[in-house]
């Protein structure tokens, strides 16, 4: 049997080019966001219950329940109850005390949910609190974070 010259070349040229379309079909697949289920409303309710429950906390100084609300993660990094409530009053004013706050609808979000809360300060200013939740072993919510920026006229 006699071998091709050229069939190196061609075999090198087509094992490359499946090579990288198998590497660009598993990026696509890894980076496109996968479509979640949306959140029950079972699910809704027990989201916005933390959040709410952590914020009544915080409005009258029970550290020990706002921290309750928070997931492991959190509290590993924070370490005690009234170091959190420090936490808060210094990083995230905004939601010490609230004058006003309204929820928006929780949305699934790769594997968390976000429940985003429009919250109004002491002072009037409006800020957007994102808060992320995640379902713990044990079945229950706990927050995983949360950010806050100024709301200036925009509704989220």
């Amino acid at each position: 049997m006699k071998i091709n010259p050229s069939f190196p070349v061609f075999y090198a040229f087509w094992s490359r080019l499946a090579g990288g379309l198998a590497i660009g079909v598993a990026a696509f697949f890894m980076l496109t966001p996968a479509q979640a289920a949306p959140l029950t409303p079972a699910e809704e309710i027990s989201i916005r219950s933390v959040v709410e429950g952590q914020l009544a906390a915080l409005a009258q100084d029970d550290a020990v329940k706002a921290f309750s609300f928070a997931a492991p993660n959190v509290r590993k990094i924070v370490g005690t109850a009234p170091q959190f409530l420090a936490l808060v009053r210094n990083s995230y004013p905004a939601l010490y005390r609230p004058a006003s706050v309204a929820f928006l609808k929780p949305e699934d979000h790769h594997g968390q949910a976000l429940q985003r809360v429009q919250v109004t300060d002491a002072s009037g200013n409006a800020w957007l609190a994102a808060y992320s939740v995640q379902r713990q072993k044990d079945n229950t919510w706990r927050i995983t974070g949360c950010s806050v920026v100024a709301n200036k006229g925009r509704m989220a």
